[in-house]
């Protein structure tokens, strides 16, 4: 891990922090709950792929920083996000070069950005932002429930949709790893 990673790291944990305080956002433990488990993926997946670690951790870390920061609208959270981690990595004297392809991590990220993915830096961080919201299921209720105050059939048709949206947006080879937790999750929580 290079310091500007571990930089970078302790300015998300700090953020994270201070939004677990919030209880306009149910006390939300982001790190724990998306963040930690979005690193965790997208490393393994940098690995797995043959892609720069360092760019996909840095893409994980800030993917998201909007979101604890409290800062613009939750549904154009990628360009926030990106406008932060184009800050806080000059901030950091991080190499310009390196900083663009960074950007374009948390920028791409969504799966409506699935098009403009270009690098297998970018796939890894989306596909990483998908597998973490299958492994933190009780968090996406949380967040429809708690937070944004939707009923009960409602708040499950938005989080299966979100989930079949997610897989939908994996790359093809992350699909074939996950088709199997995928469908039994659907098939363990959305029985009709």
């Amino acid at each position: 891990m290079s310091e500007v990673t571990d930089k970078i790291r302790d300015i998300v944990l700090d953020k994270c922090e201070q939004h677990k305080q919030n209880a306009k956002y149910g006390y939300y433990d982001y790190w724990n709950d998306h963040i930690k488990r979005v690193v965790w993926h997208a490393v393994d997946l940098a690995n797995q792929y043959g892609a720069d670690a360092e760019i996909v951790e840095l893409g994980a870390l800030l993917h998201d920083i909007s979101m604890p920061a409290e800062y613009g609208e939750r549904s154009e959270h990628h360009i926030y996000s990106t406008e932060m981690a184009e800050t806080l990595l000059a901030a950091l004297n991080y190499p310009g070069d390196k900083a663009e392809r960074v950007k374009k991590c948390v920028f791409n990220h969504p799966g409506r950005n699935q098009h403009l993915r270009e690098t297998i830096e970018e796939t890894c961080v989306s596909d990483a932002d998908a597998l973490a919201h299958f492994d933190r299921i009780p968090s996406l209720f949380s967040l429809v429930y708690g937070v944004l105050g939707m009923g009960l059939k409602e708040g499950r048709e938005n989080v299966k949709n979100r989930l079949q949206g997610d897989y939908r947006g994996l790359s093809d080879r992350t699909k074939k790893k996950v088709r199997e937790k995928f469908e039994m999750i659907l098939e363990a929580l959305f029985v009709d």
